[in-house]
């Protein structure tokens, strides 16, 4: 693999920091701004946010620069807006701040993934995409962890002037070995996402990754909390606990594309059912240090095994119904995974609130997963409508 694609994977790793470590500082911050649990978790919301709407409007307004210069300002815009992190004085700039980085956030994965292709020949275009995202996915197993110790330690602010360096070195890695001369594709128009939009099947697709994806979000925004509050572990102990978690996610993102690979609905189906369980159950085990481990680790592998089959599910059946549109609707399924984190902090936030207190922050979620797992059936069931109503033509031809 060549030098360049080890700097995007380093401003991956960065950006993966930012995004998931306020789970890990959620009472932390609440504490230090005086604010409630619930307008905490919002600081995840205003980000996913950021990155759902952000994305698309902005990779289709930058589209005309030229690839390295953008990389660039994108890097120096999440260095700004992690530095304002660390300097806020209250919880308005704070917000400011997130938004800030989630607008970097989401350009660059939209651009930097054409960019990893673009760096090696066609036959390892897939394994230099992967590798580029492997700095996501690091993030959660190390990133996470440290960056919530290091906020505990001495304090949240702390933790984003650390990620403010990690972008700085990002940066200078992609100044001095990102070439120059990099192809750029024709960029979509606004007006071609919203042709994707008006595909009801791609919709319901949509909805399936918002829901799957952000049931998992109602009670992991608030993970730290749980385990403090409810289950009785140490601040301290949330760290390890995190690795854990992260070391879960990346198997089950790497057997969730594996098992995903012949029939992602099917495969789908059965994560569904397995990770909407799994949220019922820790609703019960929370209670219980020896209970919540394994019950942990297998919500980790599951929350993010679906991730692989909902993208390739997109793809292949953009093919069939926006064959001219299928960048465009794998880009707005990343928004739709943003989407559904931005509602599942929200809503755990106001279950959180409400009597049900943070113990219900799973099962609500997994009501959620059932309504991704319902979308899954129905959608299945289209797709058979439309195999049978086509053989007749293979036959006649």
């Amino acid at each position: 693999m060549p030098l360049a694609l080890f700097a995007l994977t380093i401003a991956a790793y960065a950006i993966g920091t930012t995004e998931f470590v306020i789970v890990g500082l959620l009472p932390t911050v609440a504490d230090d701004l005086h604010i409630t649990l619930p307008l905490a978790g919002l600081i995840v919301s205003v980000y996913a946010l950021g990155v759902t709407f952000g994305a698309p409007i902005l990779t289709a307004l930058t589209g005309r620069i030229e690839r390295k210069p953008l990389l660039l300002g994108l890097m120096a815009l999440f260095v700004l807006g992690n530095a304002m992190a660390a300097l806020s004085p209250g919880y308005l700039p704070l917000l400011v701040a997130r938004v800030l980085s989630a607008f970097a956030h989401g350009v660059f994965f939209s651009v930097g993934s054409t960019i990893a292709a673009g760096l090696v020949p066609e036959n390892r275009r897939a394994s230099a995409i992967a590798m580029m995202f492997m700095g996501l996915t690091v993030a959660i197993v190390t990133g996470v962890p440290l960056g919530t110790f290091i906020g505990q330690t001495f304090g949240w602010r702390a933790t984003f002037a650390a990620v403010a360096g990690l972008g700085v070195i990002a940066l200078i890695a992609i100044a001095v070995l990102l070439p120059s001369t990099l192809t750029k594709a024709e960029p979509a128009t606004l007006r071609q996402q919203a042709g994707v939009l008006g595909s009801g099947r791609l919709l319901m697709v949509f909805g399936m990754t918002a829901l799957g994806y952000g049931g998992t979000f109602v009670a992991f925004t608030f993970l730290a909390s749980i385990l403090q509050e409810v289950t009785g572990f140490s601040a301290s102990s949330v760290s390890l606990i995190l690795v854990l978690y992260g070391l879960a996610i990346a198997a089950g993102n790497i057997v969730g594309g594996r098992i995903a690979n012949r029939d992602p609905v099917r495969a789908l189906t059965w994560l569904f059912v397995a990770q909407a369980a799994v949220l019922v159950l820790f609703s019960f085990t929370a209670v219980s240090p020896w209970l919540t481990i394994p019950t942990l680790v297998a919500l980790g592998f599951l929350s993010f095994a679906n991730v692989p089959g909902l993208q390739l599910y997109v793809v292949q059946l953009a093919k069939q119904v926006r064959p001219a549109a299928v960048d465009v609707a794998s880009a707005l399924n990343i928004a739709a995974f943003n989407l559904g984190i931005a509602a599942g902090a929200w809503i755990g936030g106001l279950v959180v609130e409400s009597p049900l207190g943070l113990q219900a922050t799973p099962w609500v979620g997994a009501i959620l997963v059932v309504g991704a797992l319902l979308l899954t059936l129905k959608s299945a069931a289209l797709d058979r409508r439309v195999v049978p109503a086509a053989e007749p033509m293979r036959r006649a031809a």
